[in-house]
This record gives structure tokens, sequence and C-alpha cells, in this order.
């Protein structure tokens, strides 16, 4: 069956009972079904602090999209996320259910083929609908048995096919934006008042990069999706959810939050009226934040930035004439975490070149910094182009073509082999120059504190003051433990850099924070060798299988 835009006329199928899932795991393991050791569920130990050792950041993320799809129809719906095979063959043998959604992404179709096997063969009534990423696969109904390939937004097309509103407003899910916090082998809990919510205002980037699958997927260059028409209407999501999770910080999971002004400004407007101090997570680009004084940002509560730098030759119109070096010293001078993102495989980059650009990258010292292989993923222009000129490498499996491991094409001038060399040399050299992105990040973090921890808007000062009390007592023993690490490395520059950085923090904060540390660092030290040797000998950590059920007569069922 072809794939479906997601709007078509289907028989109505009110009362339905609807099961949504994630794919199966184990991830971070190599096996049949298309998981690898190299690709864990992990955004941030996976792209961005991986050759960081013990530093580096634990963290899972939940699943939104199908979480967006259960809170907007009125269907009794189950919702797996990070199931194992089992607990999805259990949920279908036990429930009876008339339809069976899998989402996914390209390096899982292997597992959405068992599943749709599995479901077929439990549940041969039930109509089994793919969604996400995975579908932009060519010829994808000739290797997974479903009813139904979904491109695109998906609630539209779960109403209509159940019969329902598909223009109803949306009602956004509470959401925490993540679980399973870890930093140098101990669990950390998160107040629940610095946990971000995630919310998703729109889908697509009307940017429309030629190796973007986001764009590609929600109709390419130009089109974007919203959920709520203005700033007003997302100001009042942001207060629902604010009101349920007791949150007051979100990750706004939107392509180019900034790009959208007017929308912005609305939101900002309406955070002043009712005297809201939040803080925001974005994604955004260079020519987005060049719209904004700082202080307006610093206004709307904007505490990360994750921006694309891409290459410094590039033509994307994101970065025409933009000073990047200089708007990340800005950001960070003015408290505001930066997450760079950079590309390497370009088609310009050679072997020697490709290095210089990866210095210039880290030369922005950005907090944190994420590096990606250019990459033809299906349904891009990239995709099509790489088609029409025959470069694809058609022996390279769905399950290796993320962006972390080799290219899936033939460079002209770097081989695929060296392509994964320069890949892990680029993180390798990030961390080498720039130390730790938490030794950045609580850096970045004492430069907001001492700008605005007065400042005369109590909304910006209340922010700053709730992220100090937040942290104070994890930086003084986070910071000697890396110190205590640092000295086992041998690496003096790196100690003293650290040391400095924590006694500027304890002068700011004083109080009991470097007590505390004093007696917690040990500790921490001890965890933190411990992780070392734990990963050494292949330890894993893999996301907890969640279990969410609605509408199901009773109250909503979380487990």
């Amino acid at each position: 069956m072809a794939v479906e835009e997601g709007i078509f006329n289907l028989p109505a199928r009110n009362g339905a009972r609807v099961l949504l899932s994630s794919v199966f795991g184990p991830y971070c393991q190599d096996d049949k079904y298309g998981s690898r050791a190299i690709n864990p569920m992990e955004l941030f130990h996976n792209q961005v602090t991986r050759e960081q050792g013990s530093f580096s950041l634990r963290v899972f993320h939940p699943s939104l999209g199908i979480r967006l799809i259960q809170a907007n129809i009125s269907a009794p719906c189950t919702l797996l996320d990070f199931p194992t095979l089992e607990i999805f063959e259990h949920e279908i043998a036990s429930h009876h259910y008339d339809i069976i959604g899998i989402s996914s992404i390209v390096a899982n179709v292997g597992k959405v083929e068992k599943m749709c096997e599995v479901a077929r063969a439990l549940s041969p009534r039930s109509r089994i609908v793919v969604g996400g990423h995975v579908v932009a696969i060519p010829a994808l109904e000739t290797m997974v048995d479903a009813d139904h390939f979904v491109k695109g937004e998906g609630v539209e097309w779960m109403r209509r096919f159940l019969g329902e509103d598909p223009q109803a407003p949306i009602r956004h899910p509470a959401v925490c934006s993540s679980f399973g916090f870890r930093f140098m082998g101990l669990p950390l809990p998160v107040p629940r008042a610095a946990m971000p919510a995630v919310v998703a205002p729109s889908v697509g980037c009307p940017m429309g990069c030629d190796f973007c699958s986001t764009s590609a997927f929600f109709g390419g260059k130009g089109k974007v999706h919203s959920f709520f028409k203005d700033g007003h209407q997302l100001f009042d999501a942001l207060c629902d959810i604010d009101s349920q999770l007791h949150s007051s910080a979100f990750f706004l999971l939107d392509e180019n939050f900034l790009l959208h002004r007017d929308r912005a400004m609305q939101l900002l407007t309406r955070m002043r009226e009712r005297n809201k101090s939040w803080t925001l997570y974005v994604f955004s680009s260079a020519n987005a934040i060049a719209q904004y004084p700082i202080e307006t940002l610093v206004e709307l509560g904007v505490s990360w930035v994750w921006l694309g730098l891409e290459s410094p030759r590039s033509d994307y119109k994101k970065l025409e004439n933009a000073d990047t070096v200089k708007m990340v010293r800005s950001l960070r001078e003015h408290g505001i975490t930066t997450i760079g993102s950079s590309i390497i495989g370009l088609p310009h980059h050679t072997v020697e070149n490709v290095r210089e650009e990866i210095e210039y990258a880290i030369s922005h010292e950005t907090d944190f910094h994420q590096f990606m292989l250019y990459t033809p993923m299906p349904g891009t222009p990239l995709h099509e182009k790489s088609l029409r000129e025959g470069s694809l490498l058609p022996e390279v499996p769905y399950a290796d073509i993320h962006g972390q491991f080799k290219f899936n094409f033939r460079h002209p001038k770097i081989s695929r082999d060296e392509s994964k060399l320069l890949l892990d040399w680029a993180f390798r050299r990030d961390y080498e120059r720039n130390g730790s992105s938490v030794y950045r990040l609580f850096k970045t973090m004492l430069a907001g504190w001492r700008r605005y921890s007065q400042h005369p808007d109590p909304r910006v000062s209340r922010r700053f003051h709730r992220e100090r009390l937040v942290y104070k007592h994890i930086m003084d023993a986070s910071l000697r433990a890396m110190e205590y690490r640092l000295a086992l490395e041998n690496r003096p520059s790196a100690r003293q850099q650290v040391k400095s950085l924590r006694r500027q923090i304890n002068a700011e904060c004083g109080g009991m924070g470097r007590w505390i540390g004093a007696a917690a660092a040990p500790i921490l030290f001890g965890t933190n060798v411990l992780e070392q040797l734990r990963v050494a000998r292949g330890w894993t950590y893999e996301p907890k299988a969640r279990i969410e059920r609605r509408n199901w007569g009773t109250a909503p069922i979380v487990r």
C-alpha cells in the first residue's frame, strides 16, 4: 500500500480501541533487528557528549509524537513507550485492539518489520498503521506488512481515521522532557520545578535544508504545521501544562522556534502580563536569533539554544551574514547555554580542510557540541540528489544510516572509514580543548547569575535565583570530582580551570555548598571511577518501559 499523506476518506471507526507503540528494546546492542551499540537511545550520550567518558550526560527522552496522538483522540488508547518485544506481544495477546500504530525512525525499520509480523499473527483483524520517519523509506510497503503508512503530522490522520473532527483544537499532553538522568555514575533526581516539560508548538521547518529529515517529512521547504495559531494559544497551553506538572521550564520541540518572531513576542507579552518566570529551551537558527536583542531573549526566558553551525563555507540561508562565534559568546555571557551542531562530510570537505572546520566549530566554545555526518536520509532532497548521481551505497543497511557511524554514500574526497575516524576525532577534540560540557554549562550559568540576579524585572531575577537554588549544592561536588579525575589523567591545566570555576561559584553562592561538596566529592569521584570501569566492560543503559492508558473507562493509567 502506498504512503498516505494524512488526509483521505475512510469509514468511521467510532468505538475502536487503539494501541500506539514505539519500537521495542533493548537498543544499545548489535542485534538482528537493527539495534546498534553505537546508537543508544540517549540523545546526549549518542550525539553530543559521547567522548566525554563518565562526564557524559546519560538521560532518556520520551516519545512525544504518539503521546500527542493519544491525547487528541477520544478512543480508548494504550501507549507503549520503550517496550520489550515480550511486553508488546503480551499487550496484544491480553487486549483486543482495532488499530495498532507503530512509530519509528529509519534505523529501526527491522524492528517495525518484526512488530508488524507479531501484530498480524496475534491480532489478524487489527488495522496496522506505521508512522514516523521510517515511512520515508522507498517502497516500505514491500518490506513491512502494514495496512497504512502515514507520512507527516499524525493527529489529523488518526482523528479522521477514527471518524473524529480532524480540525478540533489540539490538547497538548503534559509530559516531562526527560527521565533516568545520570551523571558520573549516579542517578540525579531533578526537582519538579526544574524538570522541563516538552511541548511541540509546530512541526516542520521552513528553512528546508537539503539534509533535514524533519523538514522533508512535514512537507519540505517553507512548510510548517502549527498546533497553536499564535503566541496567545501557546501561552494558554503552557499555563495548562504548568498547572499539571508544577514545572516552570519548557523544552519547545520546534525546529526553529525564534524564527516566528510574532509568536515569540506575543508569548512574551502574555508572560509579562501574568508575571510568568518561565525557562525555555529552544532550537533556533542564527538568522532567527539575530532578530532579537539579547535582553529580549533573556526576558522571554530563553535559557538553552540548540544552534545549527553546520560549516563556515556552507551556503545555507540560515547562516547568511552571521558571525556565529560572536553570537555564541554573547549568548553565554548572558547566561544562555548553547548547543552547537556541525556537519562533517559536506561536498566541499576533504580530509585536510574538514579538520580545519572542526577546529573552527570547536572555537565557538559552545557548552555542548553535536557533530553529525552529512547523510542522505530517505525522503530528503539530498537523498534524491544522491540517487540521481548514483552515489548511494546500497550495501549499507538502514540500521547504520543515522549520522553517527559512517557515510552511506560515496563522498568525492573522504572514504567511508575516514568519515568514522573524523567524527570520533571531532568529539574527542572538543572535549580536549573545551573541557567537559558540564564544566562549560556551570560556567555559563555563573555568568547569568552574576549579570541578572539583581535584574530590575522580578520575572528575570526570579528565574536566575531559582536556577541557582537548584544547582548550587551539586556544583561544588561535581567540580571537585572533576578535579580528582583530571589529576588522575595528569591534565593539570584543565584541572586548574575547573578549580578556578569552583572557587568563583562558591564566592558567588556562599552558604553550605562548599561543605556539602567537600563531603560528597570523594563519593562522586568513586562512582565516577566505577562508571568508567563498567562502561569499559560493556555496561549499557536502557530506558524503562512505560505503559499509559487513556479513555479506558477510568482515570488515565500510567505505569
